[in-house]
């Protein structure tokens, strides 16, 4: 991007090492923020309803957990909020570290939290408050990852492609959770539920470190370093953004319905699905989930490339539609209870959810001029966490316990991806175009 290229200051090699360094901090920090928060996840279907809740039938104790699960989602937004003033007023960079730390703090912690049987209901209650703290980590660490990666970007034709790798921080959080939990599992044995879960949860301190360090070497994007200069910063972007770009925080919202519900019920829900309904063994669901999540590694990039030729939106609204149909597939193959079909139906469960995955961080973040973007685009992504991904669970749950089959969730699946066709038709596209440039005239 032709204007982005002076305030950075630097020469055409600098500006391409420094683009590398950003898309490599982004992800990697991505991946350490993701392992933290889906590893509550797989705990929570795992392990917590009998730890924390064990004089609750199992349906009960399952719906309790994955409440404290959904307040990790009702911090998601207020990081958002708080995060997203930040790193419009002092950068994304130092707002991104900040991140990284509230979030490996509260993890780190939740591996000494003691179970129902040593101080009754409070080890939930501290479970919870950590649980919050995570979301607020989380919610604050979208924004500024995309942006980071983004705004280092030259050209107009690969914006989608570079947006996209901190999107590739989920499926690379979600494996190196998976696997930890599947390792420590196979190890600890018998004593998983005592002592095995808590080690994935310690290790998350030695991740924290080894992200700080790769992002302390990064330097300010030129888009907000060209802010600073032309002293285009708000002094309360949260405010303005709700003034400027109101439709556009709600549509990024909503487009994610279609994305973020089914995905936590093919990562989180599936795992109290598969083990207490289906009576799946929990390695053979960690195992798919594993493999799923590889395949995200190519699915994720390959769906943001795909939407610089074609069209964010475009792109989006293919993924939403997949997505709505896919779910009955997924369900039918479930309720076969083969293991074959279980674990090939959750191997294939993310494709459609990649689909969208990709261009989605360019398509939101694009949407919002440059002096509001941290917070527009993190509070649009992060306000789906109330309505999508964190009620996911707890839906499906409530929805199998009133119906007692998967395909009731199927519809709920299917209605999430309406609601994301609708939104994303009205969703600007900016796909190949100047944004920096585009706003700074219209403001």
């Amino acid at each position: 991007m032709a204007s982005m290229a002076a305030p950075s200051g630097l020469s055409d090699s600098e500006h391409s090492t420094q683009l590398r360094k950003a898309v490599i901090a982004a992800t990697v920090g991505t991946t350490i923020e993701w392992y933290d928060f889906f590893l509550y996840g797989t705990a929570a279907g795992l392990v917590f309803p009998k730890l924390f809740f064990p004089n609750a039938d199992p349906l009960t104790g399952t719906l309790l957990a994955f409440s404290t699960y959904f307040i990790g989602f009702v911090g998601r937004p207020i990081g958002a909020a708080i995060f997203g003033h930040y790193g419009d007023r002092i950068g994304r960079k130092a707002t991104l570290i900040a991140t990284l730390l509230v979030m490996g703090v509260a993890t780190f912690l939740i591996a000494f939290v003691p179970g129902y049987d040593s101080i009754g209901i409070w080890g939930a209650i501290i479970l919870t408050v950590l649980r919050m703290l995570q979301g607020i980590g989380v919610g604050g660490e979208w924004g500024g990852s995309v942006l980071i990666s983004m705004e280092w970007s030259r050209g107009h034709s690969s914006r989608g492609l570079i947006a996209s790798w901190p999107q590739f921080g989920v499926p690379s959080g979600l494996f190196l959770a998976n696997l930890a939990i599947l390792g420590f599992s196979a190890w600890s044995g018998p004593d998983f539920a005592t002592w095995g879960w808590r080690v994935p949860f310690l290790l998350s301190i030695v991740l924290i470190g080894i992200g700080l360090w790769i992002r302390l070497g990064i330097l300010e994007t030129p888009v907000f370093k060209q802010l600073l200069e032309t002293k285009k910063i708000e002094r309360t972007p949260i405010i303005e953004v709700f003034k400027k770009q109101p439709l556009e925080i709600l549509l990024s919202a909503l487009v994610r319905m279609a994305e973020q519900a089914p995905f936590y019920i093919f990562t989180a829900f599936v795992f109290a699905y598969g083990t207490t309904t289906l009576h799946m063994s929990r390695n053979l669901i960690l195992t798919a989930v594993l493999v799923a999540s590889c395949l995200s590694f190519v699915t994720i990039p390959l769906s943001g490339h795909i939407s610089d030729k074609i069209g964010r939106r475009k792109m989006y609204l293919i993924g939403a539609a997949v997505t709505g149909l896919f779910g009955f597939l997924y369900f039918g193959m479930l309720d076969s209870a083969l293991p074959s079909a279980v674990f090939i139906a959750i191997v294939l469960s993310l494709i459609p959810h990649d689909m969208m995955y990709g261009p989605q961080a360019a398509l939101i973040a694009e949407a919002f001029t440059p002096r509001l973007r941290y917070s527009g685009a993190s509070l649009g992504y992060q306000l789906a966490s109330i309505i999508a991904g964190g009620p996911a669970p707890l839906i499906a749950t409530a929805l199998f316990a009133a119906y007692h089959t998967g395909y009731a969730i199927a519809i709920y699946i299917a209605g999430c991806a309406v609601v994301s066709l609708v939104a994303a038709g009205f969703m600007p596209d900016y796909t190949g175009q100047d944004i920096s440039a585009e706003y700074d005239a219209a403001d």
